[in-house]
């Protein structure tokens, strides 16, 4: 196991920049899971983790060495590919014990390694077979073995379950976290899907065009967004926004947003934006929830009943709208329900720069 360290990491291709000032430091036996949408730089990063590519500029540590001029083969990493990339006329056996081969460990150490890693992924019954003659989950587990045998001092995933079906990337899910608290090595781990890093990391890194956004736990990032962005990306359905300005509240403390179609939303007591500023109000489709009474109504255009919960997208005023309620409701297009609205829950960001404004429920005022 070892720590990995990047310090200001640049990477361009030609005059475009890809990788822009990246500073990241991963702990021994942590699990990463880097996120962004498609073209953030994700894999590139990773990719110049693992030697596949030179950085521009910055510097790349694993444990106490510095590898930006030492080739893949000795940075002491192991990469399990979205393609899984086995030999198809090499038995899973062979797959395994070519790197140790090539290595030239001798052979009582291979077998016994071999049968190590086999009876953990439970693909002792495949050992003599050949690629083409396993299904995508038994594939993926031999490119997880042929990395694990080499015991290396940092793990890295490109997006390894994409490949496979949804039933089995949530088995694969639950594995490789159960794997990971079993052997506690370091894992850098990148996806495009959020549900996926939400179930698996320590850690998240969201990233977007070439930079970090932010980095914390899953439910640091839930709970306290930095930014519109991480908002939107993290969560599933994705957050409601709602663009609008600020105003006080009629006879009352406390201040509103006001939509241009003349909406109001009350906001928190702990916003204080000032007077006709323009800010953007968020909150998830989880914490909204059908009410008897109240003074904001969701006109139903979609129902999705996904089995114990229903989906209900629609409007309010001007504003499309997804409302994620935990039971099955009949509901018809076009009818006009009241909803709960959770002053507790809501996150406010200033729409011009794109940053949060104030505390949610947990009181925690976001960095400037």
């Amino acid at each position: 196991m070892s720590t990995v360290s990047l310090r200001k990491v640049c990477k361009s291709f030609g005059a475009t920049a890809v990788l822009r000032d990246v500073d990241l430091e991963i702990a021994d036996g942590e699990f990463v899971v880097m996120v962004g949408p498609s073209g953030c730089g994700k894999s590139t990063l990773l990719n110049c983790v693992a030697g596949l590519e030179e950085v521009t500029s910055g510097e790349i540590w694993i444990g106490e060495r510095l590898v930006n001029e030492v080739a893949p083969k000795d940075r002491d990493i192991a990469m399990v590919f979205q393609a899984y990339a086995l030999y198809p006329n090499m038995s899973v056996r062979q797959n395994i014990t070519f790197g140790l081969e090539m290595r030239q460990v001798p052979k009582p150490e291979q077998v016994k390694a071999v049968a190590h890693v086999a009876e953990m992924l439970q693909i002792t019954d495949l050992l003599e077979r050949r690629p083409g003659q396993l299904s995508g989950g038994q594939r993926q587990r031999v490119a997880m073995g042929r990395a694990m045998v080499r015991e290396p001092a940092v793990f890295l995933f490109d997006e390894p379950l994409s490949n496979l079906d949804a039933k089995l990337r949530v088995q694969m899910r639950a594995e490789l976290k159960a794997l990971h608290q079993r052997l506690r090595q370091t894992v850098i781990y990148v996806t495009h899907d959020q549900v996926e890093a939400m179930t698996l990391a320590d850690r998240i890194v969201v990233m977007n065009g070439g930079r970090i956004e932010q980095v914390g736990s899953p439910v640091e990032l839930y709970d306290h967004p930095v930014n519109v962005f991480v908002a939107g990306f993290i969560g599933s359905p994705a957050m409601n926004f709602i663009v609008g300005r600020a105003q006080a509240q009629p006879g009352r403390a406390g201040m509103q947003l006001l939509t241009a179609d003349g909406a109001s939303f009350p906001l928190p007591d702990s916003v204080r934006p000032d007077a006709g500023q323009a800010i953007t109000l968020g909150v998830r489709p989880e914490h909204l929830d059908l009410a008897t009474d109240s003074a904001v109504h969701l006109k139903v255009d979609i129902v999705e009943p996904t089995g114990d919960e229903t989906h209900l997208y629609g409007k309010v005023g001007d504003e499309l709208v997804c409302v994620k309620v935990h039971q099955r409701v009949p509901m018809l297009q076009g009818q006009v329900v009241p909803l709960a609205w959770p002053l507790d829950r809501l996150h406010v960001f200033d729409t011009a720069t794109g940053k949060r404004l104030a505390s949610d429920v947990l009181g925690v005022r976001a960095a400037a």
